[in-house]
C-alpha cells in the first residue's frame, strides 16, 4: 500500500506535472512554425511540434505523450481555420504515431529497439493519416467548403503519403538526436 502511495505521489508531483506542461507549451509554440514542403498541396505543412510530443512520450510515458498532444491540439483549435477538424485528425494521427515507440520503450530500451519502433511508427503514421484524410478531413472540408472532398483526396493521395513520410522521419530523426541530451538535462531538475 505504501509503495502504491509513493508511486502515485511521484506520478502526480508538481515537478513532473510542470515538466509535462513545458513539453506541451513547447509542442504548441513550435507548431506555429509551419513549412509548406510540397507546392502542389500547400495545405500540407510540416511543423515540428510532434518532436516534443514524441520526446515527452519517451521521457514520461505514452499517456503523458497523449496528454501533451491533446493540450497542443486543444490550444491550436482555439485559433484554427479548420474548425477543429484538422486538430482532431492531427491528434488521432499523432497518437497512433507515438504509441508503438513509447509503449515498447517502457519495457525494452536500447538504440536498435528505438530505431525499429520509430520505423514502425512512421508506417503507422502514414496509414493513420491516409485513413483520417480519406474518411474525416477531406469529406468534412468538402462539405464545409463546397467541393468534392473524395475527388481531391484521390488526386492528393501520393502527396499525402510523401508528406507524412517526410514528417514522420524528420520527427524521428530530431527526437533521436535530442532525447539523451534532454533526458540528462531533465534529470538535473
Amino acid at each position: 500500500m505504501e509503495e502504491q502511495k509513493s508511486k502515485a505521489k511521484e506520478l502526480f508531483s508538481a515537478k513532473r506535472i510542470a515538466k509535462i506542461a513545458i513539453f506541451a507549451a513547447l509542442a504548441y509554440a513550435i507548431s506555429w512554425v509551419e513549412i509548406p514542403i510540397i507546392p502542389a498541396v500547400p495545405f500540407l505543412k510540416l511543423d515540428f511540434g510532434n518532436v516534443f510530443i514524441l520526446l515527452s512520450s519517451f521521457l514520461f510515458g505514452p499517456v503523458e505523450g497523449i496528454l501533451v498532444c491533446a493540450v497542443k491540439e486543444a490550444l491550436r483549435a482555439i485559433t484554427s481555420s479548420t474548425g477543429g477538424v484538422g486538430e482532431i485528425a492531427n491528434f488521432t494521427v499523432t497518437t497512433a504515431f507515438i504509441l508503438i515507440p513509447s509503449v515498447v520503450y517502457r519495457f525494452k530500451k536500447g538504440i536498435p529497439v528505438v530505431l525499429a519502433t520509430m520505423g514502425a511508427a512512421c508506417f503507422v503514421q502514414i496509414g493513420a493519416a491516409l485513413l483520417m484524410n480519406r474518411y474525416v478531413n477531406f469529406p468534412l472540408f468538402g462539405t464545409l467548403f463546397g467541393f468534392d472532398g473524395i475527388a481531391l483526396f484521390n488526386a492528393s493521395i501520393w502527396w499525402i503519403v510523401l508528406f507524412n513520410a517526410v514528417k514522420s522521419v524528420s520527427v524521428c530523426i530530431l527526437t533521436f538526436l535530442l532525447y539523451k541530451r534532454l533526458e540528462k538535462l531533465l534529470n538535473k531538475f
